[in-house]
């Protein structure tokens, strides 16, 4: 196979209800492709997500400030992809609902995150009757372990410039081995843990940011010792600004 690469163009939104609670979504276009051999790689819309982020707790501390924030979300599959392709497939066609927790204390610039998620996973069907896990199994539905991540963030921060370095670990709570003369499988136990380095920059152009991250894989258990970089463009449509313009103007109107 050679090396498997995989590309995902992701759009996403966050709209803020209040200064507390945010409403955010994702859909990611995904393709892979290898460098050698005969399989050929998938492409295709795959799991459309939202989430909801509510600002549960803040307090000054020892000269600092800490949030506190509740994540809840459900991530569904938007396309009939195939997930009994790995490591080609674009996903594992699960739908997930993920609890999560997360606190940030940011003291001047600087600032450390910590997070916790536990992801909920339905069963997956896939398009044969027989297949073995650690037993055979005369079915097309397989039963997906659950999952966990846990995130560290530390860096600086300050309204132009944000710089972080990243520590990710993710535990699959269940599942089993890819056998020696296996293919990987929806249901393996996959355990990956990865650094990184995140940057945003806000442009001169009011709402206009960008952002870009490296991570590496420095450990895991049936998962590929993959390298990534990312790249993207941020917009903010501020409605509260539009909507004080337009109530200022119309006042103004009725003046005259």
């Amino acid at each position: 196979m050679g090396r498997v690469s995989t590309t995902n163009f992701m759009l996403m939104g966050n709209y803020g209800i209040t200064n507390k609670l945010n409403v955010l979504f994702g859909l990611p276009y995904v393709k892979t492709k290898t460098s050698a051999g005969n399989m050929a790689g998938q492409k295709g819309l795959q799991d459309l997500s939202l989430f909801v982020k509510w600002v549960a707790y803040q307090k000054h501390i020892a000269k600092g400030h800490l949030k506190t924030m509740l994540i809840g979300g459900y991530a569904t599959p938007v396309s009939d992809y195939t997930a009994d392709f790995l490591p080609l497939s674009i996903g594992l066609h699960c739908k997930n609902v993920n609890l999560r927790v997360m606190a940030d204390y940011q003291r001047n610039n600087w600032f450390v995150t910590a997070s916790y998620t536990y992801i909920a996973r339905s069963n997956v069907v896939i398009d044969r009757y027989t297949y073995y896990t650690t037993e055979m199994h005369y079915s097309n539905e397989v039963k997906m372990p659950d999952a966990s991540q846990f995130n560290f963030r530390i860096g600086y921060r300050s309204e132009v410039l944000i710089a972080e370095a990243i520590f990710n670990k993710w535990t699959t709570l269940g599942g089993f081995d890819i056998p020696r003369n296996g293919m990987p499988f929806v249901s393996n136990k996959m355990n990956a843990t990865g650094i990184g380095l995140n940057v945003k920059y806000e442009t001169p152009l009011d709402g206009l940011s960008v952002v870009a991250n490296g991570t590496t894989t420095v450990a895991g258990r049936n998962v590929g010792q993959a390298t990534g970089f990312n790249a993207g463009v941020f917009y903010i449509f501020d409605f509260s600004k539009k909507k004080k313009k337009e109530k200022k103007t119309v006042d103004q109107t009725e003046k005259k």
